[in-house]
């Protein structure tokens, strides 16, 4: 005796289809946690977070940079408004009453209607390793103090921690995610930011303005750790209908980094070693292809790196390769061709990106085998390569990522659309842990978080399977 509309061919039939679902939607984590859907919105000109200095020609949208390649340098940059001012840096060490004394140049630019304020570069050199240093700038007009503290001597057990942070921008988002990194208690001491910077590019005719605003909103870090820049697309700011057509024009004269000091012949590619790590930072967004500048530097640079006195490989770009979001899907192909090779041929750690508003994290997995005619074209696990992290989720006016590809792939081990910062903590040469942490948790709630083991020195099966 059966029920009306009931036969076993059709039970048979959606339990093969459910089988079947089960066996493709073989990918791992997607948060089931939900953000309330609004649109970000910059926090207005008048913010507290944008207030200028008080006094005659003050310093301001002061921050730090690493200098050279190995941590004993520094670049102090800063903007005067009234009139050029002093280039000159003092410095001091904590336990010291001597100041030393370095100088350095200013530049402007203008842009389309806009005329920069003077832009102060200032390396300093030779100092000593885990030291704390005081700075000041605005000699002869309305002085500022600020410090850092240099990095441990390079050397492969030196425990280091690193925040990540990308695509910030300045809106009440962006806001929270600064000060959930600054009182994360786990106390990021560099960050390692992978472009797309102010978003001045999505206002009429790119209001420079906002990037005034953007460098007075991130002085409460920057100016007191350094931040390893990455450009981003928003830092191309090519918009030849305003006659503007010198690509990177604010970017490069606001933000400087040593990369000369790694023998590459642009700002946008370059290298430093800090404590116990290798960082390689890449431009998704300047000529990759083979015989080009970029191609030549990093077919050199990466058999420099020396695993046993920095053990530990990170390549920043903006445009992730590993990336299930319908947001810019599959942008970073092209790079991914050229590239990924050479980073499972020397076992890169890890891969931070950003561009996409949202949160993601990968499994190792590489794609290198297709040869046009094999074939052979899906993401496989492989032990030597990296984890790929997309931490595009600074909390830029754009807003979040929130559709993304069904069913989740395979190679993508946890991804949710929140807005949050990153932390990627050493312990020594073979250990590694990394955190992700959400907006809207508490300072010590992590979203997410691996432990990584290094693919040189202990390259054993980290993946999130693996440590459930």
């Amino acid at each position: 005796m059966g029920f009306p509309g009931f036969s076993w061919t059709s039970v048979l039939a959606l339990l093969g289809l459910l089988l079947s679902a089960v066996a493709f939607c073989n990918g791992g984590t997607t948060s089931s946690f939900v953000r309330n859907a609004e649109k970000g919105v910059d926090m207005p000109l008048d913010s507290d977070v944008f207030r200028a200095p008080p006094g005659y020609n003050a310093p301001q949208q002061v921050h730090i940079t690493q200098g050279d390649h190995v941590g004993k340098g520094v670049i102090v940059s800063w903007v005067t408004m009234d009139e050029p001012g002093s280039s000159t840096v003092l410095f001091w060490s904590e336990n010291s009453k001597h100041k030393n004394k370095a100088k350095g140049k200013f530049v402007t630019y203008k842009f389309y209607n806009y005329t920069s304020g003077y832009i102060h570069h200032c390396t300093i050199i030779n100092l000593k390793s885990n030291v704390k240093y005081y700075y000041e700038v605005g000699i002869g007009h309305t002085t500022r103090t600020f410090w850092f503290t240099t990095p441990p001597e390079v050397g492969p057990d030196v425990p280091y921690t690193f925040g990540l942070i990308g695509d910030l921008g300045q809106s009440h988002d962006s806001n929270m995610t600064l000060s959930h990194y600054a009182l994360n208690p786990m106390k990021g001491q560099t960050v390692l930011f992978v472009g797309d910077l102010s978003y001045a590019d999505n206002y009429p005719n790119h209001d420079n303005v906002r990037w005034d605003s953007w460098g007075r909103f991130t002085e409460r870090s920057a100016a007191y750790q350094p931040w390893i820049w990455t450009a981003g697309n928003h830092e191309i700011d090519f918009a030849p209908e305003i006659g503007e057509t010198e690509p990177f024009k604010p970017y490069t004269h606001r933000y400087h980094v040593p990369y000369k000091a790694s023998n590459s012949t642009s700002p946008f590619w370059y290298s430093i070693k800090r404590a116990s790590a290798y960082i390689i930072v890449l431009s998704s967004y300047s000529a990759y292809g083979k015989y080009t500048p970029q191609y030549k530097w990093l077919e050199a640079e990466l058999p420099k790196v020396n695993r046993s006195e920095t053990p530990w490989l990170i390549v920043l770009m903006h445009s992730p390769w590993y990336n299930s979001y319908n947001y810019h899907y599959m942008e970073g192909e092209t790079m991914r061709v050229m590239f990924e090779q050479w980073f499972v041929q020397y076992q890169v750690d890890a891969v931070f990106a950003g561009h996409v508003h949202a949160y993601e994290r990968s499994e190792r997995v590489s794609n290198i085998a297709y040869n046009v005619v094999n074939g052979i074209c899906t993401p496989v696990s492989d032990q030597s390569a990296p984890v790929y992290i997309t931490i595009g989720d600074g909390g830029n006016l754009e807003g979040l990522a929130t559709n993304m590809t069904e069913p989740q792939p395979k190679y993508s081990a946890f991804r949710e659309a929140s807005f949050g910062h990153a932390i990627f903590d050493i312990k020594n040469r073979t250990h590694a842990y990394y955190s992700w942490h959400r907006n809207q948790d508490g300072y010590a709630v992590e979203a997410d978080s691996l432990w990584f083991f290094n693919r040189f020195w202990h390259q054993i099966d980290d993946s999130t399977s693996a440590q459930s």
